[in-house]
């Protein structure tokens, strides 16, 4: 598909946007909306493909937490640089997640480990719809992909899959994208990151032996049942995405006007 013919190796699921077919018979415009894991493990040979791509603004989502524990990213040029942090150290499934991830005791996390890591990501998909950082973040980088200024828009998190995945499938939609379209590219991450993602596994259980690797597997990948869960939250809280975007985000009609000027053809 157009746009999506660039790869980096520090950060397999990148993937530009364009080219997806959007509102009015338009497409995404390529190389506008770019989104990846974050950019701290690009290779030396990433660079001039990320160069090439020559991003404008690069949004990330991580919390302050996150990003001292990562590799600064590596940019090329001088792009502006937003942070959004989309993160609630207090939210339970946060601190366990970050557990299993750190390889820390999870003894005090007996509760959420026997409810599944699937229901804690659907609680965390819950919560991208409001969350009050959830929403402050996601709003504000929706307004600044309405601004040409901003363009090509860069956007990531940590492992740029289920934060950047929202904010991709808000984006799309606001653009008119078709929801099996946007249900596709959200799916793309398991087949881009297979072979990262059992190294991660191994690397995981080898530092925490007594971790079933079964608890892990659902951290590492998308699933439809994580999107639904976002998606019924936004029903039962706004009743439809067009209020959603409005009223959760503050996303009103002259901004999604502006989108789908600057971002579609």
């Amino acid at each position: 598909m157009a746009g999506r013919d660039w790869r980096l190796v520090g950060a397999p699921n990148a993937r530009d946007l364009g080219g997806l077919p959007a509102a009015d018979g338009r497409r995404v415009r390529a190389g506008r909306l770019l989104r990846t894991a974050a950019l701290g493990r690009l290779t030396d040979d990433d660079l001039p493909v990320l160069g090439g791509l020559a991003p404008a603004c690069v949004v990330d989502l991580r919390d302050a937490s996150e990003q001292a524990v990562a590799p600064p990213d590596r940019l090329v040029g001088d792009p502006r640089v937003v942070h959004l942090p989309v993160y609630d150290p207090a939210h339970p499934v946060f601190t366990y997640i970050s557990a299993v991830l750190l390889g820390h005791d999870l003894s005090a996390y007996r509760e959420l480990a026997a409810e599944g890591m699937p229901a804690a990501m659907g609680a965390i998909y819950r919560w991208f719809v409001t969350g009050e950082s959830a929403r402050a973040g996601f709003g504000a980088a929706v307004r600044l992909a309405a601004e040409p200024m901003n363009l090509p828009l860069l956007f990531h998190c940590s492992a740029g899959k289920d934060r950047t995945g929202w904010l991709s499938v808000v984006l799309l939609t606001a653009l008119g994208v078709d929801e099996d379209a946007i249900r596709a590219d959200y799916l793309r991450h398991n087949e881009l990151t297979e072979s990262l993602r059992e190294v991660l596994l191994a690397a995981m259980t080898r530092r925490q032996p007594e971790l079933d690797p079964a608890t892990a597997r659902p951290l590492l990948e998308v699933r439809p049942d994580y999107l639904d869960a976002a998606y019924d939250e936004v029903r039962r809280v706004h009743g439809s995405f067009g209020a959603y975007l409005r009223d959760g985000l503050g996303v009103g009609d002259e901004v999604v006007a502006a989108l789908r000027a600057n971002l579609l053809e």
